[in-house]
């Protein structure tokens, strides 16, 4: 008790007083240093937008795709991941500019600048294309060339009711959906400097990736029951190896001087199939097929995101894109039958040919060649159309790149 009277009798109160008033400013700015970093952590929910949910929607269904149903997992998977990335608020995966004024540039748009709008990353996944192809059905039966080109009947309908609604630019751009080909989609929008690159990338390998549900039902509305069970009978032709060098150096040449604009996408799809056929560089092959093709369909799935970004992705324009798209697919399909069927007038009994293969001169290879071959087998057990089909498959591959070029020579420059 003397303790306690002699201290605080002593005491100096007003240095207690500014004690307590200094530790009292001190919690207040600490709860206010709080919220404010609270603030700051959760700005971005703030930032939210209806059409960024959209996008992480149309992203989910990308990637449930891909993993569930398996449909070109390799490109829509790394698409709608990248759909999600993008439409984050304030994403640091695309360019934005900072609080103080300067642009920080993202990653994809670094990715899309050093591969898609130099066309690098679809030219040297030609190469890994190409590899992949087996011209040897082809060769062995080179009249099927004819069905791959009059599959790309669709790009050309597309074109003319394109131009109705779209600057005739955007109009060859958008139906070069047609082709079934998304490297050669990538390449002319670019050239024609297109407005909707990213519409027509995803619309291209999204119905790439639909094939098997978009094609059977028009196949099938084009076609009788009995049309469907013509048998095609496949004799084995020995095709040389001098024929397989030659082919790919041929075709290059005749590209280059029918559409000079399609050299750089034939000549890279054509130099991957040397690469294959020549005998003597077997590990470049295997490297082409699968670790470089890989590589660069992971670096483009998600590099084409960058296109994806709600405030130009969500517009009218861009449902147009995708009904236009699909419209080029259908007639791409129904022409290359339709084509089929108007041959089996002017032929003998014994040599008609099934209308279904004409179906395969889409570029989608080799998912198109299946889908006809397991629809001829759904007819009649007996029924092998495979070696047909993916003849006209691969040939479609080489018309839709020519068709490309095509467009370019019409209208680039205009």
């Amino acid at each position: 008790m003397i303790w306690y009277n002699t201290y605080y009798n002593g005491a100096d109160w007003g240095f207690i007083k500014q004690f307590v008033l200094i530790m009292t400013i001190k919690r207040r700015r600490i709860k206010m240093d709080f919220l404010k970093n609270f603030e700051i952590l959760y700005e971005n929910f703030f930032a939210l937008d209806w059409r960024m949910l959209v996008m992480w929607a149309i992203g989910g269904i990308l990637i449930f795709l891909a993993i569930k149903k398996e449909m070109e997992p390799t490109l829509l998977l790394p698409m709608g991941f990248g759909a999600i990335l993008v439409n984050l608020p304030f994403s640091g995966a695309i360019t934005q500019m900072a609080e103080n004024g300067e642009l920080e540039i993202g990653a994809l748009d670094v990715l899309f600048k050093a591969g898609i709008a130099n066309e690098l990353f679809p030219l040297i996944l030609f190469i890994g294309i190409g590899a992949m192809i087996d011209f040897g059905p082809l060769l062995s039966n080179p009249k099927l060339m004819i069905f791959g080109a009059a599959a790309q009947f669709g790009i050309f309908f597309t074109l003319c009711l394109a131009s109705m609604f779209f600057p005739i630019n955007d109009a060859a751009s958008i139906a070069i959906i047609g082709a079934a080909d998304g490297p050669t989609s990538i390449v002319v929008a670019n050239k024609l400097n297109s407005q909707y690159l990213g519409a027509i990338m995803v619309a291209a390998y999204s119905y790439m990736a639909l094939v098997p549900i978009i094609q059977p039902p028009f196949i099938k509305l084009c076609t009788t029951k009995k049309e469907r069970m013509i048998r095609m009978p496949y004799s084995q032709t020995e095709v040389t190896k001098l024929t397989r060098i030659l082919f790919p150096i041929i075709i290059t040449i005749v590209a280059g001087l029918v559409a000079p604009a399609s050299v750089s996408l034939v000549g890279f799809l054509m130099f991957g199939n040397l690469i294959r056929e020549c005998g003597v560089l077997n590990s470049l092959s295997e490297t082409a097929q699968k670790v470089l093709a890989n590589l660069i369909t992971i670096f483009l799935g998600i590099t084409i995101a960058t296109k994806m970004h709600y405030e130009s992705f969500l517009a009218p324009d861009t449902l147009l894109i995708l009904g236009l798209g699909l419209v080029a697919f259908i007639f791409d399909t129904v022409g290359g039958v339709m084509f089929a069927k108007l041959l089996n007038v002017f032929l003998p009994k014994g040599k008609k040919i099934n209308p279904m293969i004409g179906a395969a001169g889409i570029s989608a290879f080799p998912m198109s060649g299946r889908i006809v071959h397991k629809m001829g087998l759904a007819e009649d057990p007996q029924n092998f159309l495979l070696m047909h089909s993916i003849g006209v498959n691969v040939s479609g591959q080489i018309a839709s790149v020519i068709a490309g070029g095509l467009i370019l020579n019409f209208f680039m420059g205009k």
